[in-house]
């Protein structure tokens, strides 16, 4: 999956971390159900925002969600996920972001699609999702005609763009493409006086998106002779870096003029966890873990890795004998991979029966030793004062 908000469930606490899994999980049950098994490859971490803010400003009436069955990628577990027209518009979005996506990969001629054959394929595979998404879209009352506009304009900006080119223009047709996919959320939310404030965050979201991809991908454009916008443009990190501390300043300033019924993930996503993004395209030091109570209680007494109290206990390794042979454990390590489950939750090690981890739930934790209060992670955004995120600074 793919995505610049990636938050650690260990810093959204049992309760935020269950709400995000839910958006996540009801955008992919979204796909499946309009589109079929293979639209749940379009599943990405920044579509499910789309999903998050509708449900934020709604009214909790308990029709926003339902009780999913068993999943691998959940531990064949079931869920409450959400559903309604929030995912739907998550779907549509990210039917067409991926779309989009697979063009860029295509224009640039990177890995497979190279080759023609491929480039074939994968043009029609992009061509389909673009018809999904607009029937979705259509079904919500959302045009997804202005995000596909704006994916056909990037690239004649990118065209003509060279050394001198401001970046914002450059990265202009995705902040219109997520304005418009922001502000249709305080539609379908019946909140009309929000379409202006979450437009302008979707605007400023769609900024970093751009600006992180370009970051991270340098390097990696460099060598393979991509095009890149940072060095068409002659923008150097620090400009980079300036336009996105600015970004994330306006994206907070614009989410405390909309009116949320709840809007606490949404403020930990797009407030917290975007700084993190944003530290870590740019390899500068951030507050790499904060105790779940920093964003206000959550219930169970959520475990807070590095804490003051420390970890928990590691339950004592078993005895020799009850350890599995070669043979026995390379089926059981078969079956789980097959099942998701050494990707997403807990799980059992095929040799040593110890728990483990899977690879969804390791995160960026480590180092921090919940040093940072609400100040310091804000970063100076205007006072935290009356934020819904149960700060107390």
């Amino acid at each position: 999956m793919f995505g610049i908000v990636r938050p650690c469930r260990h810093r959204l606490g049992e309760r935020l971390g269950a709400e995000w899994l839910a958006h996540l999980c009801g955008l992919c049950l979204a796909l499946r159900g309009d589109h079929g098994q293979f639209a749940r490859l379009v599943t990405n971490y920044d579509g499910l925002l789309v999903s998050v803010l509708t449900e934020a400003q709604a009214d909790r009436d308990g029709t926003g969600r339902r009780t999913a069955g068993p999943c691998p990628l959940r531990g064949m577990r079931g869920a409450s996920v959400a559903q309604g027209e929030g995912a739907r518009l998550a779907a549509a979005v990210s039917l067409v972001l991926a779309s989009a996506k697979m063009r860029d990969h295509m224009l640039d001629g990177d890995g497979l699609l190279a080759r023609r054959p491929v480039a074939v394929a994968a043009r029609r595979v992009a061509a389909t999702w673009d018809k999904a998404g607009h029937r979705t879209g259509a079904a919500v009352g959302f045009d997804t005609a202005v995000l596909v506009h704006a994916v056909d304009r990037q690239s004649d900006i990118e065209a003509l763009a060279g050394p001198g080119t401001p970046l914002l223009t450059v990265t202009e047709p995705t902040e219109t493409a997520t304005a418009a996919a922001f502000a249709h959320t305080a539609v379908l939310a019946g909140r009309p006086e929000n379409r202006a404030p979450l437009a302008e965050a979707g605007r400023l979201f769609g900024r970093l998106a751009h600006l992180l991809d370009a970051v991270e991908d340098q390097a990696a454009d460099a060598a393979s002779g991509a095009w890149n916008p940072l060095t068409a443009t002659g923008t150097d990190r620090a400009e980079a870096r300036r336009l996105a501390d600015d970004a994330l300043h306006g994206i907070r300033l614009a989410l405390r003029d909309a009116e949320f019924t709840d809007g606490r993930l949404a403020h930990v996503l797009l407030a917290h966890e975007l700084r993190t993004s944003v530290d870590r395209a740019f390899g500068t030091s951030a507050c790499a873990h904060r105790a779940p109570e920093a964003y206000g209680p959550a219930p169970g007494g959520p475990y807070a890795p590095g804490g003051p109290a420390g970890p928990p206990p590691l339950p004592p390794e078993p005895p020799r004998r009850d350890r599995r042979g070669l043979l026995a454990g390379c089926l059981v390590w078969a079956g789980l991979a097959c099942t998701c489950q050494m990707c997403c939750g807990t799980f059992e090690d095929p040799w040593s029966r110890e728990r483990r981890e899977g690879l969804c739930g390791q995160c960026d934790c480590s180092g921090c030793d919940g040093c940072c209060d609400c100040c310091s992670c804000c970063d100076g955004c205007d006072g935290c004062d009356g934020c819904d995120c149960g700060c107390s600074c």
